[in-house]
């Protein structure tokens, strides 16, 4: 069953990246003809098909370079590398390479083209120094799942895209808030129609497989909602898809950009995979 449902996944979010980039070629190629004519539309459609080669072959790389994160040596974390190692095997994928955030907001987020290879996982200082290994466990074989399911590829092509329809405001100089009020909805229902709150489920489901136990991860979600709280965190809201729960304040853009599932409900299911958990805690 899991098998059946696991290439229902991933061939849903192949499609959706074939779909983007045909329909992104189609619209440019469009615009391209009225402008000049099929030398104009050839031009425009090749130069989206050269960005979604660049964006398939350096995907993790992209957008670990957007967030700043450097790659984790194996000498600085050798425990987290053994855990994403065991794990990544356990899940079926080539490992992942590992990059770290140097900021204290727990946090960790995957990027990349899946479980081929090429795919990263980043987890910041703060998650590293927080966490228990069960917590950590929970969120490596979480953000594992995405690249087995290729959620990693398509997140991180919208991701991209949305990021570039938010940073085009820039450009307005004193007319950048009104620019930002029109492009930012625009990237964000974007966003939404491409991206589903079930994938997070799925990935869920996937991850307390892989840990044998869904408790790591119930109890990494509730730490990090925790964390959202107590530490202030600042970024591009367009990355918000990127990371294992929506790290923003539920206000502003950060609220434009969701696609995460209530937390609480995450947490309800998590648990139920395990119903028995609370009568062995007792005893």
């Amino acid at each position: 069953m899991f098998a059946v449902r696991g290439r229902f996944l991933i061939a849903r979010n192949v499609l959706k990246c074939w779909a983007l980039v045909a329909v992104v070629g189609v619209v440019l190629g469009a615009a391209g003809w009225k402008l000049g004519g099929y030398r104009v539309s050839i031009l425009f459609a090749g130069a989206v098909v050269l960005l979604a080669a660049a964006i398939y072959a350096y995907a993790d790389r992209i957008v670990m370079g957007m967030l700043g994160a450097r790659e984790l040596v194996q000498g600085e974390a050798p425990a987290l590398h053994s855990t994403v190692e065991r794990l990544a095997s356990a899940a079926g994928v080539v490992k992942p390479k590992l990059y770290v955030l140097p900021d204290s907001y727990p946090r960790a987020l995957s990027s990349g083209r899946g479980a081929g290879g090429g795919s990263g996982i980043a987890v910041s200082v703060g998650l590293m120094g927080v966490a228990s290994p069960a917590e950590l466990e929970g969120i490596v074989a979480h953000e594992l799942a995405h690249i087995r399911h290729r959620d990693v590829l398509l997140q991180t092509v919208v991701v991209v895209l949305a990021m570039s329809v938010v940073e085009l405001s820039r450009v307005g100089g004193a007319l950048q808030r009104a620019l930002l009020f029109v492009l930012a909805p625009l990237a964000a229902s974007f966003v939404h129609l491409m991206l589903s709150p079930k994938r997070e489920y799925a990935a869920d489901r996937a991850a307390a497989e892989l840990c044998s136990s869904p408790h790591g991860l119930a109890d990494a979600l509730l730490r990090l909602e925790q964390a959202m709280q107590l530490v202030p965190f600042e970024a591009s809201p367009a990355t918000e898809p990127l990371y294992t729960m929506n790290p923003f304040a539920e206000k502003g853009l950060g609220a434009l950009f969701d696609s995460h599932p209530p937390i609480g409900e995450r947490v309800k299911r998590l648990r139920e995979l395990d119903p028995d958990w609370r009568a062995r805690l007792a005893a």
